[in-house]
């Protein structure tokens, strides 16, 4: 089965695309989708999709290479933008817990064949740098 768009199919997604994110003047979307579009962000989303509710400190053990700063901002703009929870319990030491929501689930859905088709085209994109070294 072919799962490719072709060219007209291309065309009116991109239209409709566009349709949505011009439709307003608001940043709400640029900034939605910066959010959601970065690196660590998409790392959160798959942490928390993978191995569900973490603390804090296991979240920056599954993600290399995220630094305490950038975990706390990230895990703050997805909480805003209502892609996870966060749950605190008053408890001494106090303890913290994150987890998708249904809305940071939705988008999990639809990251996750993005992770697949990266993964299954890593040797593609490994020639396609050598390649291009090549020449460089």
């Amino acid at each position: 089965m072919n799962n490719q768009m072709n060219d007209d199919e291309i065309e009116i997604a991109w239209g409709s695309i566009c349709k949505v994110l011009n439709k307003d003047t608001d940043d709400i979307k640029s900034a939605i989708l910066n959010h959601v579009g970065n690196k660590w962000s998409l790392y959160i989303i798959h942490a928390l999709g993978i191995d569900g509710r973490m603390r804090f400190s296991n979240l920056q053990k599954h993600i290399n290479g995220i630094s305490q700063k950038m975990l706390t901002k990230s895990l703050r703009e997805l909480e805003r933008d209502g892609l996870i929870s966060r749950t605190f319990y008053p408890e001494v030491p106090p303890r913290v817990e994150y987890e998708l929501n249904s809305l940071g689930r939705g988008l999990l859905v639809l990251v996750t064949p993005l992770w697949f088709w990266i993964a299954n085209s890593v040797n593609e994109f490994k020639e396609a740098r050598a390649n291009y070294d090549k020449t460089e």
